[in-house]
Formats: structure tokens, sequence, C-alpha cells
């Protein structure tokens, strides 16, 4: 991530509080161990992760992602765990199995 998309998605983050800890655990589960250690000393996400996330949305690993599909995935990531408690998600049109 670009420090610009990254100054984007905390920005976009912070004006939504409703996504605070969805953004957090993502955060947390996403950033490889001991990320503290290794510059830019921040929590971001694999490389080779993130081109491999860019090549299955976009088809192209070097396509940075925009802020906005960024939100779209945090606000899927803070509903899936309602919607499979409630056994329906966006994908089966909502009727369940």
């Amino acid at each position: 991530m670009t420090a610009r998309l990254t100054l984007g998605v905390a920005v976009a983050v912070l004006v939504r509080p409703g996504l605070w800890l969805t953004a957090l655990r993502q955060t947390h589960r996403l950033a490889p161990r001991g990320w503290w250690r290794r510059p830019p000393f921040l929590p971001l996400p694999d490389r080779g992760y993130s081109a491999f996330r860019q090549v299955t949305q976009y088809g192209d690993a070097d396509h940075p992602p925009s802020v906005g599909d960024i939100l779209v995935w945090l606000e899927w990531c803070r509903s899936l765990p309602a919607a499979v408690r409630a056994g329906t998600t966006e994908d089966d049109g909502g009727g369940g199995k």
C-alpha cells in the first residue's frame, strides 16, 4: 500500500465509527508477525498476499485497490458473521441454503 492509499483509508475509516473495530481486527489479522521490527514499521499486509488479492480482484497484481473498494470489503467483513449465524449470505440471494 502506498502512503497516499494508507492515509486515504485511515481518514475514510476514522469518519465511519461503525468500521473502527472491524478495521482494527482486519489490520491485526493481515499484519505479518514481527511487523514492528521491519521498515516501514507499520502493520501492513504481506506484499505477496496483497498481490494475490489484487490479481483475484482486478486481474493485475500491480493494480492498486481504491479506498472505496477497501471500505466495501470492511463492510463485508463486518456483516459476514451475522449473515453466517442467520444462515444467509448475499451470494445465495438471502434464502439460506
